[in-house]
């Protein structure tokens, strides 16, 4: 007991977290703005490599930390622009599509990494951002270590949250985006193009999503590898669910699976010796399917999601 009080009123641990949360976050609202709009993009892992691979060598090639960022969202949108043709133009499967560009963009940036540097033996280094201590703020007790010591890019997920939510929901924007997922019909009725919409949220969300990748490669870590993503864009799909495709849950979701990896990190520091590490990997995992099993029962999910949409069509 007196370990995990040791952990959980650690400054350190919390920081941590925020850090681990901060790829999710980019990724589940990316997700989120897809879904609201009706569009599954299940793209999202590999537009996770794509962002990471693009930001990364787009820094190494001389464009700068926020020229690596520019170019990872482009890369994003790209492909979510390639998954919009697809599903909202052309009418197909929304989970085959979104499988075939995971592959496809996992596939490119392995092939555009070994095709740019097919004679090191070892991932280039980059000079990463650094954590920014935010004058006065970072030194309050507790709370400064934990939040005000973070880099830019985690400062701009947090940005991204509150701007989504005021899209969402406070503007005519928004309302449109959430009447397209649920009621497409109505939309049209209106006058406006509920292909239009559809495409532009998902060229945008997957945009986002890729500024997840990017993270990686340009904050957490200061080089491109395979296998970094690691599974995190399919943890963001689960986390839309959980979040009940709100902003807000959202951002909630993805620091509650960074404290959960955290955490186990920790504990496996502090027993590790006891017990097989497999346990502690599992651990956020597990955790975080039990808190989707208990949410998403109660989940508002939009109405009109995976249906595919024709002009003129009335339900």
């Amino acid at each position: 007991m007196d370990t995990l009080l040791d952990i959980f009123s650690s400054a350190n641990f919390w920081a941590a977290a925020i850090r681990i949360a901060t790829p999710l976050i980019f990724g589940v609202l990316g997700a989120l703005l897809c879904e609201r709009a009706g569009v599954l993009n299940l793209g999202i892992e590999g537009i996770f490599v794509a962002g990471a691979m693009a930001g990364w060598l787009a820094v190494y090639l001389g464009a700068g930390l926020w020229g690596g960022v520019l170019i990872a969202a482009l890369a994003g949108a790209m492909f979510g622009l390639l998954h919009a043709f697809l599903t909202v133009i052309l009418g197909l499967s929304q989970h085959v599509s979104g499988i075939g560009i995971t592959l496809l963009a996992t596939s490119a940036s392995y092939f555009t990494y070994r095709t740019t540097l097919p004679d090191v033996s070892s991932p280039p280094r980059i000079i990463p951002y650094q954590p920014i201590a935010v004058p006065g703020l970072s030194d309050l007790p507790f709370l400064g270590p934990a939040l005000f010591q973070q880099t830019l890019f985690t400062w701009l997920a947090l940005a991204l949250v509150a701007l989504v939510a005021f899209v969402l929901y406070r503007t005519p924007l928004g309302l449109a985006i959430r009447a397209v997922g649920d009621n497409p019909a109505s939309v049209e009725a209106q006058g406006l193009s509920v292909r239009g919409l559809r495409i532009g949220a998902v060229v945008i969300g997957s945009a986002l999503m890729a500024l997840g990748g990017a993270f990686l490669t340009m904050s957490a870590f200061d080089a491109f590898f395979f296998g970094m993503v690691n599974g995190r864009g399919w943890i963001c799909i689960a986390l839309v669910v959980f979040a009940s495709w709100q902003p807000g849950k959202a951002l909630l979701g993805a620091l509650l699976f960074g404290a959960f990896d955290a955490f186990q990190i920790r504990l496996q520091a502090e027993i590790g010796q006891v017990v097989p590490g497999q346990v502690f990997l599992m651990m956020p995992y597990l955790l975080s399917i039990l808190a989707l099993v208990l949410v998403a029962r109660k989940a508002d999910y939009p109405r009109a999601l995976l249906q595919p949409w024709t002009k003129g069509q009335r339900h």
